[in-house]
């Protein structure tokens, strides 16, 4: 029995490497004069009057083979005056036992920081202030060294500081016009309880420090999206309510010869300082738009769409979700279209085998066209998170987070005034299989998924199903409680709710430790 077991595993072992395919490359290594290529993450934003209950909601699929999968809590802190904040470069690590970001540098720390919960990029303030996030990588040339920010950082400074999308745009112009920023193009998708903003950030050029950036507020009966390129064009600075913009903005565009204004074209943010040429980047923004607005039957090809768009109904979190499951299913996109074969009774079905995240081999020797769908099998984790103007803060936050795979896991809530995370979701599992590690639950059941697709996925949704619908289910009636409680001692429904999340996300856990068993015992004559 032994024997066979360690077959079996060494065989597993091998087909998770093959399915893993190649890493979905990073800023680090691309050598191109402009980085469009970048296809690691999804955001989706939407306004206060574009939801069914009120919320604003930002998110962020971190489609990554490499950020850290242990999630904390930041605590709330006051600081004496003359105290000073390392800086790290998260993109660096030092070598040795302890694996830690490169420090890069120190700025003044300020009277008092915000409470957060600390993901990969961190996500929601104690102030319900929340942000998404995708790289687009831009004109190589902008990237600068004479900054010591990079996108993680700049996430975690704002989060301590700002409690407003807006105030974390201006400190996020602060900070880099003083300290500079050292980053590739990014992304940040702002929502706080009443805004919903589209930030885009890149280096001010070799040798200079600062940044240059610019922001589109998204109307609150909009949704929008960000999907790895730069999105915003033509930019209005004489309109303050839905535009914002670094005082360089059109200046370094003619500094460096990437626009001229005799020329008589309009300056357009993203052509000026990135590029809009990767086909799996604007697919996924056609797909998302076309999901929420059919009737404006975007063309899957076009170059450009609308930056927002009107629902056609307003959207709650578990049509957040949906988006972010897409797998481009019933378009001539969907890899699995052609993956068929004839049952017993003589039917055309769909393959066992057929699935949305085939590795690079299988694309070819079955001659599949590879699609960047929005669903991704890389994901480290996905996030949707709330803002509700007309609860308290500690209650109105909420994150519903899932580990790995969007399409086999589920995503419970950690609202915004919980003190502490699971046990097993503060353990980093990138270093290897460990079964003290939350992440590995999850991970090691999409990819199992992977040997047969078809049936074990829908047996794997049943379980991830149910889970989610209890907790939307119970939502209200948990918020009720804790609104009681709330009015009785704040920090008495903060404990309340760290209880709550912390046994839905380790019941979460433990049920996929027993899936990934079952799906040993139900599927091990196809390993």
């Amino acid at each position: 029995m032994k024997k066979w077991t360690v077959i079996l595993l060494a065989c597993v072992g091998l087909f998770l490497l093959a399915v893993k395919g190649p890493a979905i490359p990073s800023t680090a290594n691309i050598n191109e004069d402009i980085l469009p290529a970048i296809e690691s993450c999804t955001s989706v934003i939407v306004g206060k009057l574009a939801s069914v209950d009120g919320s604003t909601m930002t998110s962020h699929s971190c489609d990554s083979n490499t950020d850290r999968t242990w999630i904390n809590i930041v605590p709330h802190k006051k600081h004496k005056p003359g105290d000073m904040t390392p800086v790290f470069l998260q993109s660096k690590r030092t070598k040795g036992p302890k694996d830690r970001p490169l420090k890069k540098g120190e700025i003044p720390q300020v009277a008092e920081t915000y409470a957060f919960i600390n993901t990969a990029y961190p996500c929601m303030n104690e102030h319900q202030l929340a942000i998404g996030e995708t790289t687009f990588g831009g004109k190589r040339e902008l990237r600068s060294k004479e900054g010591i920010i990079d996108c993680p950082e700049l996430y975690r400074l704002v989060l301590e500081r700002a409690r407003t999308a807006r105030e974390a745009i201006r400190i996020a112009d602060e900070l880099t016009k003083t300290y500079g920023y050292n980053d590739y193009g990014e992304c940040f998708t702002f929502a706080d309880p009443e805004e919903t903003w589209h930030f885009e950030i890149l280096g001010p050029g070799e040798g200079n420090k600062g940044a240059v950036w610019a922001a589109v507020r998204i109307p609150d009966d909009h949704v929008g999206v960000s999907a790895n390129a730069s999105r915003i064009r033509q930019i209005d600075v004489n309109d303050p309510k839905n535009y914002m913009a670094s005082d360089n903005v059109f200046s370094l565009a003619q500094e460096l010869g990437f626009w001229d204004p005799e020329s008589g074209k309009p300056f357009e943010f993203c052509y000026a300082y990135a590029s809009r040429r990767s086909m799996g980047c604007r697919r996924r923004e056609w797909r998302v738009l076309s999901r929420i607005a059919p009737s404006l039957n975007l063309d899957p090809n076009g170059e450009n769409f609308p930056m927002s768009v009107k629902p056609e109904k307003k959207l709650s979190v578990q049509d957040v979700l949906e988006i972010f499951r897409d797998t481009y299913q019933d378009t001539p996109f969907d890899m699995t279209r052609t993956l068929t074969t004839v049952d017993r009774q003589g039917n055309t079905v769909k393959s066992p085998v057929a699935n949305p995240f085939m590795n690079s081999d299988l694309m070819r020797l079955l001659k599949v066209q590879r699609e960047r769908t929005i669903c991704c099998k890389a994901a480290t984790y996905l996030q949707v998170t709330q803002s509700r103007s007309w609860l308290p803060d500690a209650v109105g936050g909420v994150v519903w987070l899932g580990y790995d795979n969007p399409a086999t896991t589920p995503h419970t809530p950690f609202y915004c005034g919980i003190t502490r995370m699971p046990d097993s979701y503060m353990v980093d599992g990138r270093g290897g299989y460990r079964t003290d590690c939350a992440w590995w639950a999850f991970r090691r059941v999409s990819q199992l998924a992977l040997f047969r697709w078809q049936p074990m996925s829908q047996g794997i949704a049943k379980i991830w199903t149910e889970m989610e619908n209890k907790a939307f289910a119970d939502q209200a009636k948990v918020e009720e409680e804790a609104l009681l409680l709330y009015k009785q001692d704040p920090e008495k429904a903060k404990a309340y709710l760290t209880d709550y999340c912390i046994k839905m996300a380790e019941d979460a856990v433990a049920a996929y430790w027993k899936l990934g068993d079952d799906l040993w015992g139900s599927f091990t004559r196809y390993f």
